[in-house]
């Protein structure tokens, strides 16, 4: 009996891999499949990505007899204009490339597990606002329970959904982004691995309710750092790219480009936002992109905002390079990337 069923699971297993698009390794684990890299070229059209959201909101019940939610208590935002402006800020910078579309919305009046089984109630959340009490440790929520009892893994499998958004509050303990599904990699956080047995990666966004849509949008910044990075992993010197791309002038004086999510052009350290202090960028040029025409000018906070937070992080996402074409063997709109993590080669 033992050996029948050991020769039949090989057969089924290649048949599970075959109908959803996987690969198998030498050791039996599922990987997968890689996209196809076409050559270099200057006319491969740009793609748009539509990426399919489930919405899952944590509001609970801070009151039973009036009903009152956690948002509302605390005079906090509206989840659903946050997940709006959000959508329309992707939209907006990409040039029309990267399309969000919220398919579900999911409103949990509860206090999601944390990874050692622990959950706030009202009171115990509320001495933690009030500093009352320390927040609990550890921190972080159990992913596993969340998107196993929203059956997301196998709504992934059949691309019913693809990016999960979580909302939540402040000590919800969601990371601003973590990657799932086989071949998961750095978003930001350690790669969910317990979720390998999914064959598309996903990524779950976790955004809060008490802040605005410029924290949602300096997290998304977070998660392109990190597809980017991946995407360019097999370049080298020049040929990467997006390394150049992140160039400030504090590693690299006089040669700034657009900078990253925690140092513009002219930071001197971390969140340095609003810095008077001009410095030489070829940021401008990047909208020239990928024909260079050494477009380098003076720049400084003024450029970007000057440390107001989603102005900031628009301007850096509008730098983002969406035009025809591949070069050094990635696209020319970085965009579909950074939606869909299952077009990086890894």
């Amino acid at each position: 009996m033992n050996n029948s069923s050991g020769n039949q699971k090989p057969s089924i297993f290649a048949a599970l891999c075959s109908l959803f698009g996987i690969s198998k390794s030498s050791g039996g684990v599922v990987t997968p499949a890689q996209p196809v890299i076409p050559p270099d070229n200057t006319t491969e059209p740009v793609r748009i990505v539509t990426s399919r959201v489930l919405l899952v909101i944590y509001d609970p019940i801070m009151d039973a007899v009036s009903g009152t939610k956690l948002s509302q208590s605390m005079k906090w935002n509206r989840p659903d204009d946050l997940a709006n402006l959000y959508i329309q800020d992707i939209m907006e910078t990409s040039g029309g490339l990267a399309r969000y579309q919220i398919v579900q919305r999911v409103e949990l009046n509860e206090f999601p597990a944390l990874t050692d089984g622990f959950r706030y109630n009202a009171q115990t959340y509320l001495a933690v606002i009030n500093k009352t009490q320390p927040a609990h440790q550890p921190q972080y929520v159990d992913y596993q329970a969340i998107l196993t009892g929203l059956n997301v893994l196998p709504r992934i499998i059949n691309h019913e959904i693809d990016d999960v958004w979580l909302f939540g509050f402040p000590q919800a303990g969601f990371y601003e982004s973590t990657m799932c599904g086989a071949g998961a990699f750095w978003c930001n956080s350690q790669p969910q691995t317990w979720s390998s047995g999914c064959n598309r990666r996903f990524v779950v966004m976790g955004f809060s309710y008490e802040r605005g849509v410029g924290e949602m949008l300096h997290s998304f910044g977070h998660r392109c750092e990190s597809i980017l990075t991946q995407t360019f992993a097999k370049t080298k010197d020049n040929a990467n790219l997006y390394a150049r791309f992140a160039l400030y002038d504090k590693i690299a004086p006089g040669k700034a480009q657009v900078g990253n999510i925690h140092f513009t052009p002219n930071s001197d350290k971390d969140y340095d936002y609003n810095n008077p202090r001009k410095v030489l960028s070829n940021c401008y040029d990047w909208f020239n992109f990928p024909a260079f025409q050494n477009d380098i000018r003076e720049v400084n906070a003024d450029e970007w905002g000057n440390g107001d937070m989603r102005l900031l992080h628009k301007w850096w996402l509008k730098h983002l390079p969406k035009v025809a074409g591949r070069t050094s063997g990635v696209a020319n709109n970085w965009w579909q990337y950074t939606l869909d993590p299952n077009l990086v080669n890894l």
